[in-house]
């Protein structure tokens, strides 16, 4: 879906495809219906564990996983990198290619579950997946595609709400157990990688939306060697 001989997904000129879903519908119905109860989900600026482990990074080729309304992929594309930013909400997507279209930069599209996109290997410089959620599979299939996204020399950046894996699930909540969490992703990473980061660390509260009331992000910051 994502293979530059293709046609290609969308950029920020042209608008979100209402049929080009590729991933499990039940998932994509039950963001949509997230996203359509509120005019605004998130803050609209950029994750801050993303700017913060960005700065030193000569911009490439990212892809930003789970981008919902927009803001890193905006940011990223402003800051000179080449996006593609894949999100399986198609009502997100929407918002998120207006935001590219006021802010005047391009972005790639991709209306996709991760592991469904087929996305071409080792073909990214920055995997980005900011409280990304994925589902967990017996065969760690979510955490494989992003490993597998990253080229050599690339990076991968991961954040989540610190504490989120052992949350307690409420009446029908959603159960950390069935999520991919920042310990799974780096319990795969063998010789290949360079982990320069793996810590616990206050989080810049962003100015409203859904999860300004966490205090705290885990950050795992990994470099693929070859």
């Amino acid at each position: 879906m994502t293979d530059d001989t293709a046609a290609g997904p969308p950029t920020s000129e042209t608008p979100t495809p209402p049929d080009g879903y590729v991933g499990d519908p039940d998932v994509r119905a039950e963001w949509d219906a997230t996203y359509a109860d509120r005019e605004q989900m998130w803050s609209g600026g950029p994750n801050g564990a993303l700017v913060a482990e960005v700065a030193g990074l000569a911009p490439g080729r990212v892809l930003d996983v789970g981008c919902g309304e927009g803001a890193d992929a905006v940011w990223l594309a402003g800051r000179g990198w080449d996006v593609t930013a894949l999100e399986v909400s198609g009502v997100a997507l929407e918002r998120a290619a207006a935001h590219a279209r006021d802010a005047g930069v391009a972005v790639r599209w991709v209306h996709a579950g991760l592991v469904e996109a087929h996305l071409a290997p080792a073909s990214f410089d920055l995997v980005s997946a900011q409280y990304p959620a994925l589902l967990r599979t017996p065969d760690a299939a979510a955490e494989r595609a992003l490993l597998a996204a990253v080229a050599p020399g690339g990076v991968l950046l991961l954040v989540h709400h610190a504490g989120m894996d052992t949350h307690e699930v409420p009446d029908g909540g959603f159960d950390p157990a069935d999520y991919v969490w920042p310990s799974m992703v780096a319990a795969l990473l063998d010789d290949d990688w360079d982990v320069e980061t793996d810590e616990q660390r206050p989080r810049p509260a962003p100015e409203g939306g859904a999860g300004a009331h966490h205090t705290h992000d885990v950050v795992v910051r990994a470099r693929r060697l070859r």
